[in-house]
């Protein structure tokens, strides 16, 4: 397991409640078929809560009280990591991983997750009617986390009026591209895909 260590200080803020996740600036060089020693979902969960408990790392993130924050870590095996800071109010957007797995861990606050409860297709539709009861919520408190795979899609938000929330991602391989979508009601629309170059 590698040790959770910072792989760079910058940070960048981005405008509470934009449509962002976590940029990346690297695409993957393999895929887990490619790779023997490819990181498993719990690897990589393993890896954020030890990096979620390190306080003395988590207090080091600067906090920006207009937009997010967020600092690349060294992910085990390969895997992209990053530590987030979350202002209050600050939300990513609907969104996908471009067929990455991964992990994200609340490290301080309360993150909350909507997410779809089956895979969408990938390609070939510009918007989708979605039938009721397909939506989930899970409220992560400080030290909870959760495991996705490779078709999730979601939305993280921090929803208290007055605390910054920070968490730890982790994503196998390293993200090839981002989906982003917008939603109104049971509507969900692709309105862009975002690759590395463009990060």
């Amino acid at each position: 397991m590698t040790t959770p260590t910072a792989a760079s200080s910058t940070t960048t803020p981005t405008a509470a409640g934009a449509s962002a996740a976590a940029p990346v600036t690297a695409s993957p060089s393999t895929s887990p078929s490619q790779s023997p020693t490819a990181p498993t979902a719990a690897d990589l969960l393993d890896f954020a809560r030890k990096v979620a408990a390190d306080h003395a790392l988590v207090g080091e993130l600067p906090l920006d009280p207009e937009g997010r924050t967020w600092v690349r870590l060294e992910g085990p095996g390969g895997a992209e990591a990053w530590l987030i800071g979350w202002p209050p109010g600050a939300e990513t957007g609907w969104h996908d991983h471009g067929g990455s797995y991964g992990v994200f861990v609340t490290a301080a606050g309360e993150l909350t997750e909507r997410s779809l409860s089956v895979p969408l297709p990938t390609e070939g539709w510009r918007s989708l009617e979605l039938a009721e009861g397909l939506d989930r919520q899970r409220i992560l408190p400080e030290g909870v986390g959760r495991a996705f795979g490779r078709e999730h899609v979601h939305q993280v938000e921090n929803r208290s009026p007055t605390g910054h929330a920070v968490s730890v991602h982790a994503y196998y391989p390293p993200l090839p591209l981002i989906r982003r979508y917008s939603r109104k009601g049971s509507t969900l629309r692709l309105e862009m895909v975002e690759r590395p170059e463009e990060w």
